[in-house]
């Protein structure tokens, strides 16, 4: 337990030090921050003119997309913001610095975790929540504690599959030295075709969202669930249950650390 408190007070002090660091130069930070909102308003824009055109989609009405979107981004940017050490990993293989952090007595992963905090992540989040309060207002959603928890356990869910997504990227560095490309299918992509309730996209991709990597568990299900269209009691716990993606996710990460070598650098 001491241990634990070790290592969370260091990951603490790791964050803080991001902050200051960010802070030295305020102008970069906050016009970065405002790029990171702007570009999350263009996806915003495609789908204002997708709905001018076409008032629902698969049944949902664009208040209740927006919820789904908003949800959705707001989880990535979480994982993003918290877990950026672990998407620029590759360069810590390559420049040979994950040697230094394996001879350290702290824990690899906060070490990893504290390299990198990308508060400007921020801009991204603003973004999020102006569209889920849009979302809300105009969705006629009776709220209540058992929905408002739902919201809660799909920004809990929902990041720790995102956080879980760039600890695999990183443990494939162990094994390539660069990061693979093909994973920003998987990060980036679902932020992307998170705009959409799963179901949109077919029964297949349901199934794969549901069972390998669990995006619906986060999305989709407590969505209908907040929406008054299932009423499942077990529905707003749903997105917990995709926490179950971290524990392979962190087995695959040990399992690159026990077989790493240093590239020399």
């Amino acid at each position: 337990m001491n241990k634990i408190r070790k290592a969370v007070r260091l990951y603490f002090h790791y964050i803080s030090i991001n902050i200051r660091c960010a802070m030295q130069y305020k102008t970069s930070f906050f016009l970065t921050a405002a790029g990171q909102f702007l570009v999350s308003f263009t996806a915003f824009l495609g789908m204002f003119v997708l709905f001018q055109r076409f008032s629902r989609v698969e049944g949902f009405t664009y208040s209740e997309v927006l919820l789904c979107f908003a949800v959705m981004l707001m989880e990535f940017s979480l994982a993003e913001m918290f877990a950026r050490g672990f998407d620029r990993f590759s360069g810590m293989v390559r420049t040979g610095e994950f040697d230094r952090v394996l001879v350290r007595p702290q824990n690899e992963i906060i070490q990893v975790l504290g390299s990198k905090f990308e508060l400007t992540r921020f801009g991204r989040m603003l973004q999020a929540a102006v569209m889920f309060m849009y979302g809300i207002t105009k969705s006629g959603i009776q709220w209540n504690f058992p929905k408002i928890l739902t919201v809660i356990f799909m920004l809990t869910g929902g990041t720790a599959v995102f956080f879980a997504l760039f600890i695999i990227y990183a443990a494939l560095c162990f094994f390539t030295l660069e990061g693979l490309e093909f994973m920003n299918i998987f990060t980036d992509g679902a932020r992307e075709f998170g705009k959409y309730p799963v179901n949109v996209y077919g029964p297949k991709l349901l199934l794969f969202t549901t069972f390998i990597i669990p995006y619906a568990l986060i999305q989709y299900y407590p969505l209908l669930y907040i929406l008054g269209r299932r009423t499942e009691p077990f529905f707003p716990f749903l997105p917990l249950l995709a926490c179950w993606f971290l524990i392979p996710a962190l087995l695959f990460w040990k399992f690159g650390v026990r077989h790493y070598k240093s590239s020399g650098s």
